[in-house]
């Protein structure tokens, strides 16, 4: 390769085209940093809430609900997110020996965990939910593909935070990663290209959305059924991911990544409660057509 006296750059070194990822993780308003992180989070918050007010309304039942729910369980879903991603997924990144506890604060750097947020967002709606007297599990299937929605969204803030991807592929889709960031892993050439576990997951997220629509439309689950079909869906697909792709520094358990058995409990929460409301519901309809024969 022949260099220009005016070139001061070396282009020997071939370069594979993949994803790029973005070389901006944000903008600034006068003292106000506005990170892409958290309006890709922002943005699946508001299609989230935009297609639960849609089935809640089709429902026949008051908005306000929905907006009040969202008021409590919003915040408790964040903190819950952080609080797992601290506690359950890197703990030793946190408080472990160099480590500074104050960056558990720092969420703009990324760093949640959907687990929790699934969690203290489910506390939080259950107790607004009771507060006006409606059945949390109306609630959670209005809300459950709005959910995966809202994680198909926000899973592309880990493309801007060039966070979470996955392990070195040469695969045409591959995703390029800053030699420079603090994420880019140590002893791997500088043209890697990575599994874009952020897309793999936005995808898998989205086909669930078309998917639990189009169940709930043809044979109308309710009693929490849907809810319990997203955490089937949800949790297989994470555990994929989890189990053959990412690379990040996790919690091992027993050999595993932390979020294999996390993902895996809540394919086995979401198929026994399926079940459980399922075999309710049928006894319930034996025991009715039993009284009118009597």
């Amino acid at each position: 390769m022949l260099l220009s006296a005016a070139s001061p750059v070396l282009l020997s070194v071939p370069v594979r085209a993949g994803i790029p990822s973005p070389d901006w993780s944000g903008f600034s308003l006068g003292p106000l940093t506005v990170h892409a992180y958290a309006l890709c989070i922002l943005a699946g918050i508001a299609a989230a809430l935009w297609l639960t007010l849609r089935r809640w309304k089709g429902l026949g039942l008051d908005p306000e609900i929905v907006w009040d729910v969202v008021m409590w369980a919003v915040p408790a879903g964040i903190v819950g997110a952080r609080a797992y991603h601290v506690l359950i997924t890197d703990p030793v990144g946190y408080f472990g020996p160099g480590a500074d506890p104050v960056d558990a604060l720092r969420i703009w750097e990324g760093g949640l965990g959907i687990m929790g947020a699934v969690a203290f967002g489910a506390a939080a709606a259950w107790w607004v939910c009771r507060r006006h007297g409606v059945s949390l599990a109306v609630f959670a299937d209005a809300a459950a593909p709005g959910l995966l929605l809202a994680q198909a969204i926000g899973r592309w803030g880990n493309w801007f935070n060039q966070e979470l991807f996955g392990r070195p592929t040469t695969l045409p889709w591959g995703l390029e990663i800053d030699p420079a960031s603090a994420n880019f892993p140590a002893g791997l050439p500088a043209d890697t290209l990575f599994h874009p576990t952020f897309l793999y997951e936005s995808l898998w997220n989205l086909a669930g959305v078309v998917l639990l629509l189009a169940l709930d439309r043809r044979f109308r689950l309710d009693g929490g059924r849907l809810f319990a079909l997203y955490l089937v869906h949800y949790g297989l697909g994470r555990m994929l991911i989890e189990l053959f792709l990412r690379i990040d520094p996790s919690l091992m358990v027993l050999g595993l990544r932390v979020h294999v058995w996390t993902s895996l409990g809540l394919v086995l929460l979401g198929l026994a409660l399926f079940a459980a409301v399922t075999v309710r519901r049928r006894r319930a309809r034996d025991g009715a057509a039993q009284d009118a024969r009597t």
